[in-house]
């Protein structure tokens, strides 16, 4: 709007530049043909409209005219209209000019805001009142009528509403102390029946083959657990229930093995493998990405091709439970420079002969 009046109000001045040298009567003519004009626009328009840059130059221009002549003017709008628009002109100018001082409490800082926020997501149970109090003993000092109109408007609801829990919620929470196990068979070139032991963590997707055989008797499924126990210790993992189907071959003394250890064996229904989804859907995943396009040779070729799986599974393939990031590698810091992305330079590494790919950044 500036920008216009001042453009206005500059060809305004060169327009009476050029009505100096003219004649009274040449001005008479001129305004005669303006009006006629006028009268000619007015009956073929409807009510006209005005943008604020035309009320303020209007209103600057006709507002030294008494009322008397002012009413005699042949104008689109009535004189009233006009002295309202230099009344209004004024008092956006006095408000300009005169800016209130800014009254009530003052704003709550940014971090403060956060760190309710964060309180009142980590903390379920916790209500305004708690949250205050919490602030109160680190020192920060806030009203708690502030917290409660911040949880409000985030559209976080009070705690009694928080306080229940999904069964994704309860389940996340619970990950951390189930392993899943399972036997999967596969077949050679020859037609020969191979049977393979995995063992997978709940919290982590970490996966774990303990062995491969033709034959699976009971004192090699024992040994079997033997190891797991053995794996778990040096990873100082803190699982206590085990999860398995109703498989003949884990036998009583499988079970006992793990009870001596601390752990309880709990085992699914009677054919309902969604009771043991996690180690299920593993399987396809290695059928899917391994096996099914791999030409198993022997028991030593299945288990080398497992052992490559594993490791890429483990440390590289991303995992959408784990928010992208692999079992035994977190995500990387994102790149936040324009230059690095539009100049990347990214590797590939193959393992079992292309049938699995890793990318890498080049050194």
């Amino acid at each position: 709007m500036l920008l216009r009046l001042a453009y206005l109000a500059a060809t305004n001045t060169f327009a009476l530049l050029r009505l100096l040298p003219m004649s009274d009567r040449d001005k008479d003519i001129e305004i005669l043909a303006l009006r006629h004009q006028l009268l000619v626009l007015q009956r073929q328009i409807g009510k006209p409209t005005f943008s604020d840059t035309d009320r303020a130059v209007l209103a600057g221009l006709l507002h030294h005219l008494p009322m008397d002549k002012l009413r005699h003017i042949l104008l689109l709008v009535r004189p009233d209209t006009v002295l309202r628009w230099h009344r209004n002109l004024l008092r956006r100018r006095h408000a300009a000019t005169c800016i209130p001082k800014r009254r009530g409490r003052p704003p709550t800082v940014r971090s403060v805001r956060a760190l309710v926020l964060r309180l009142a997501r980590e903390n379920s149970s916790w209500g305004y009142r708690r949250i205050h109090g919490e602030l109160a003993a680190l020192g920060i000092k806030v009203a708690a009528s502030t917290i409660w109109e911040i949880l409000k408007e985030h559209g976080i609801p009070p705690a009694p509403e928080r306080q229940s829990t999904t069964w994704a919620d309860f389940l996340r929470g619970q990950a951390g102390a189930l392993l899943a196990c399972d036997f999967f068979e596969t077949r050679t070139l020859t037609g020969a029946r191979l049977y393979v032991f995995a063992v997978i963590e709940h919290s982590t997707r970490r996966i774990r083959i303990l062995g491969i055989t033709a034959h699976p008797t009971a004192q090699w499924v024992v040994q079997l657990g033997r190891n797991l126990l053995m794996d778990l210790e040096d990873a100082v993992n803190k699982a206590s229930f085990l999860i398995r189907d109703r498989d003949s071959k884990f036998t009583a003394a499988f079970d006992a093995v793990l009870a001596d250890a601390g752990f309880k064996v709990v085992t699914t229904g009677i054919q309902m493998p969604r009771m043991n989804s996690i180690v299920e859907r593993w399987i396809q995943t290695c059928r899917r990405e391994l096996l099914d396009r791999t030409l198993i040779w022997n028991q030593t070729h299945l288990l080398h091709a497992l052992r490559e799986f594993e490791n890429f599974y483990n440390e590289h393939r991303p995992h959408r439970t784990l928010k992208q990031a692999a079992p035994l590698r977190p995500l990387p810091e994102p790149i936040s420079v324009p230059g690095h992305i539009r100049h990347l330079e990214v590797r590939r590494r193959d393992r079992l002969g292309g049938t699995l790919h890793e990318y890498h950044h080049a050194a």
